[in-house]
């Protein structure tokens, strides 16, 4: 009994020991005043600082504080009171009509769907979603800045492409030649409103409608106009069936429209299966440095024709494409942001790359057109397949189809498109290495 009662004595002494020192030590140095300052606050107070964490105080209040969301933190600057207002506000709706061109109208919506949510995310105040550290800013660091995501997207569509029109029709690739014009013409253009050679460049490549391609080119020629040119290339892309068809119907008769082209010979599997090996090492021999957009197209495209690898291929065409378009998407909107999109340069690369996709397009209809003056009457060319040569593969193809059936329900152009469209994509990569390799 007395070793119980002395062990009990002496937890006791412990306990209280433990207690006195807990309450001298909280004394000499408050642990939580913040808790108790917090507590101290009315109702009102705590109302009130509620109300300044909200969206309406952060659009009815701006402030000379609030940073810009740029994806590098050493480009920040202080938002303008316009931006933080009505800046957002115009991005806002903006994207609004991005979904609806994507829904109600079925423009692309595969592109403009991500990009236009990744406008709103990245133009919400005070969550800082298109920083260096919020979702878009990792996705933009993640694939676009540094040139992945484009290289991904080129072997999905290396796997998708089917070079047989091509190859049945080979001089459909001087249609997707002459639709280069656009890049080169813009180069021009670029230089003489100010923008120096390595930019201008950058931008010129907007003029073929590949929106990998020129962000592959930014990346490495002009790194800080990289988000508006991506913005514009993909802009203009999913804009195809609005911007095209005016153009084309232009630059044609009726009776042009209505040609029907000769069925398209029969193809051999081992044509198929070359022609992506011979591209690339063509393009290793005279432009290496195009290799990595050409080396990754055919890569795609071999695994396709070989039919030796399908659960590859199968991913690439879908599982892969799917997912990179998702992030690119959201990457490409975070730079719809108003401080990032409603300035001068953004404006301006905007509006010189709607110019050089147009001439891109008429460039190509306008070669239909002449080649047209030395061909056969039983082997003429509908024109409007030249407009296919800029390379959005398989947009451009489609709305080539479709206007040519407005006029000859029989008259079916896709697949004759398709040659003039699949030399566009070699064709915008060769122009992005010529230029690399000059500049």
């Amino acid at each position: 009994m007395n070793k119980k009662l002395m062990a009990s004595m002496l937890i006791i002494f412990f306990a209280i020991f433990s207690l006195n020192a807990f309450a001298s030590s909280s004394a000499a140095e408050p642990i939580n005043t913040e808790t108790k300052e917090y507590e101290s606050k009315s109702l009102g107070q705590l109302l009130k600082s509620f109300y300044e964490t909200t969206g309406i105080y952060a659009f009815t209040n701006p402030r000379d504080t609030v940073m810009t969301a740029e994806a590098h933190a050493e480009d920040a600057r202080p938002m303008t009171t316009f931006e933080q207002t009505w800046g957002r506000l115009i991005m806002f709706i903006v994207c609004l009509t991005l979904f609806y061109l994507a829904i109600a109208k079925g423009f692309e919506p595969l592109l403009l769907m991500p990009i236009a949510f990744g406008g709103i995310l990245a133009n919400i105040p005070l969550a800082g979603i298109g920083g260096e550290t919020g979702m878009l800013g990792i996705i933009y660091n993640m694939g676009i800045a540094n040139g992945f995501f484009p290289l991904l997207i080129f072997m999905g569509v290396g796997a998708m492409t089917d070079f047989t029109p091509l190859l049945a029709n080979p001089k459909s690739a001087i249609l997707g030649g002459a639709a280069q014009f656009g890049i080169f013409g813009s180069l021009v253009g670029a230089v003489a409103i100010g923008f120096d050679l390595q930019s201008a460049s950058a931008i010129s490549i907007i003029g073929g409608a590949d929106g990998p391609t020129s962000i592959f080119i930014a990346n490495r020629l002009a790194p800080e106009l990289l988000g508006a040119i991506a913005v514009a290339a993909y802009s203009y892309m999913a804009l195809v069936p609005v911007i095209q068809p005016p153009i084309m119907r232009a630059l044609t008769t009726e009776a042009e429209r209505k040609i029907k082209m000769p069925k398209l010979r029969k193809v051999n599997k081992l044509e198929n299966l070359m022609l992506p090996i011979v591209i690339l090492f063509l393009a290793i021999l005279f432009l290496p440095e195009s290799t990595p957009l050409i080396g990754a197209f055919a890569l795609g495209n071999f695994f396709k024709q070989s039919g030796a690898v399908e659960r590859l291929s199968d991913t690439m065409q879908n599982s892969l494409i799917n997912i990179v378009t998702i992030f690119l998407g959201l990457g490409v909107g975070s730079k719809l942001a108003a401080d990032k999109f409603l300035v001068v340069d953004t404006l301006g690369i905007m509006i010189i790359g709607l110019l050089a996709f147009s001439a891109g397009t008429a460039a190509g209809v306008i070669m239909a057109k002449i080649m047209n003056k030395f061909a056969s009457e039983e082997n003429k060319i509908n024109p409007l397949i030249g407009a296919a040569g800029v390379s959005a593969v398989p947009m451009a193809a489609r709305v080539v189809s479709k206007v040519g059936q407005e006029y000859d329900k029989s008259n079916v152009l896709l697949m004759h498109a398709m040659g003039p469209n699949v030399a566009g994509v070699i064709g915008s990569a060769v122009a992005a290495g010529v230029l690399l390799s000059i500049f």
